[in-house]
Formats: structure tokens, C-alpha cells, sequence
């Protein structure tokens, strides 16, 4: 049983630290897409990530394409205010992947428009032009898919 975390282009190194530690704690599996904001060596992730990180499968790439090309049996959602679904409107299964944009700017137009049947988002207050903090995000949409599955390995 496996469930996967996509960041596509992380700037901020205390999410990407505190995501990591998330991985660990719940046997999620991360995939970082290049360019990161951030060396991975940054005294910021690695105080955030504590001693998680020999904890957690990461997976560096080059681009989202190369993602799903070497995952090529994995269902990809991808959280974007854009979305019109949220994300407990849908069945997450086993080698599910959340994508997640890059904190400023959230996810590019093209993966979004290109993925609007699975595209998914976490319901806010309307009329702000702010979204919710990147690990948060992570946090909310990933333990609704731990639930859906049982919580599998966690106790």
C-alpha cells in the first residue's frame, strides 16, 4: 500500500521539511520536482524534516512529465483552488499521487487545465485571494486518503 506526494517546484525549505517529516510519520512516499527553491542540504528543511528524512522514499525529477512517465500505474490528483470538486468528493485507492504546486504560484496552467477531471481543492473562505499554508494542504488532503484506506501500517 502506498499513497505519494508530488511537489512540483517547493520554494519554501520549512514546508518541504515539515512534509517530509509527514512522509515519515505515515509511510507516504515524495516526489520532488525540479527546480527546488532550496538546496536539499538547506539547514531550514533539514531542521524542519528533524531526523525523518532516512525515514522517507524521495524521489527527485526533472519535470512533472518525468513523474508520471515513471508511474505510469499511478492515479494523479492535483490540488488547485482552480478545482471544482474538493477533495473529499472523490475514492482514493492504493498508488494514489497528490500534486501540489509551488507555494507562490501553485501548480502551472497546463497541468491543471490538462487534468481538470482530477483536479481537486481544499474548501476555503471566498473573496480571499490567499490559500492555505503548502504542508497544511498536504496534511488535510493526504489524511483524508489515509482514512478512505483504513489508515494501512498506522496505528
Amino acid at each position: 500500500m502506498a499513497l505519494n506526494i508530488v511537489l512540483v517546484e517547493p520554494e519554501i525549505p520549512q514546508n518541504t521539511g515539515n512534509i517530509v517529516r509527514t512522509c515519515a510519520l505515515t509511510n507516504t512516499v515524495l516526489h520532488l520536482v525540479r527546480p527546488l527553491g532550496f538546496s536539499v542540504e538547506d539547514k531550514f528543511l533539514k531542521r524542519a524534516g528533524l531526523d525523518y528524512w532516512h525515514l522517507v522514499n524521495i524521489h527527485f525529477y526533472d519535470s512533472f512529465n518525468e513523474v508520471v512517465e515513471k508511474n505510469p500505474d499511478g492515479k494523479f490528483y492535483f490540488a488547485t483552488t482552480k478545482a471544482t470538486k474538493n477533495y473529499s468528493q472523490f475514492k482514493y485507492e492504493d498508488n494514489s499521487f497528490f500534486v501540489f504546486g509551488k507555494e507562490t504560484k501553485g501548480l502551472p496552467p497546463e497541468i491543471v487545465e490538462a487534468n481538470l477531471d482530477t483536479a481537486i481543492r481544499i474548501p476555503m473562505k471566498k473573496g480571499i485571494k490567499r490559500s492555505l499554508n503548502l504542508a497544511n494542504s498536504v496534511n488535510i488532503i493526504l489524511y483524508e486518503a489515509l482514512r478512505q484506506l483504513g489508515f494501512p501500517g498506522l496505528d
